[in-house]
């Protein structure tokens, strides 16, 4: 990826990511090697898939966020990648934040009756489905084109995916991981809310894992 995640993303990871055992001595099951990618269906991990959000706050600090628990499908053949699809369901009511009252206050009803200022007490799932796949010149990277559905608006957005490595997993499946970044306006997708305070812009990285089926 082309940005380091700031260090309270990375605490936040270490707060949702399941523990995961290591052998010692060994080798991690995974690695950069696109040569073990092999064609068919692959279903998201949502133990180890998440959606890291960033947005500027106030112009002093960076604030970071989580959706985990993301599920869906992959369906890819490395002999033709540009065809490969994905589709995955990202639950907007499990996000997590380093606050308790911000997290509190994303998910709360609107005052008296009111619009919620962001996603309110049962928000809908968000969902990415892809239109469209470019894969690099070498294969480790993709541009994937796709609908991006959020607060009950769907808008075209593009991911830039960087192929992160494939094995076969501790639970003894095939399994693929990627990375991804893309920026959405979230006025767009009618949440507007402390506009310039809070940037409207916001940053996203997706780490993703999926298991072959």
């Amino acid at each position: 990826m082309r940005r380091i995640l700031p260090y309270a993303a990375l605490a936040l990871v270490a707060v949702v990511a399941a523990p995961v055992v290591v052998a010692q001595g060994g080798s991690a099951p995974g690695a950069p090697d696109k040569s073990r990618v092999t064609a068919g269906t692959y279903a998201a991990d949502p133990l180890h898939t998440m959606v890291v959000w960033e947005v500027d706050h106030l112009g002093f600090s960076r604030y970071t966020g989580i959706f985990g628990d993301v599920t869906g499908t992959l369906v890819i053949d490395p002999a033709n990648l540009a065809a490969a699809k994905v589709d995955v369901t990202i639950p907007v009511s499990k996000v997590t934040t380093a606050s308790a009252g911000l997290t509190s206050h994303l998910l709360r009803p609107g005052k008296d009756g009111g619009k919620p200022d962001f996603f309110g007490a049962a928000p809908a799932d968000a969902k990415f489905v892809s239109t469209g796949v470019v894969p690099g010149s070498d294969g480790d990277e993709a541009k994937v084109s796709g609908n991006l559905t959020l607060n009950g608006v769907t808008k075209p957005v593009t991911l830039d995916v960087d192929f992160h490595g494939a094995g076969v997993g501790m639970n003894k499946k095939e399994t693929v991981g990627f990375q991804a970044e893309t920026t959405i306006r979230r006025s767009d997708f009618g949440i507007s809310m402390g506009i310039p305070y809070v940037s409207d812009e916001v940053e996203l990285e997706i780490h993703a894992a999926f298991e072959k089926q």
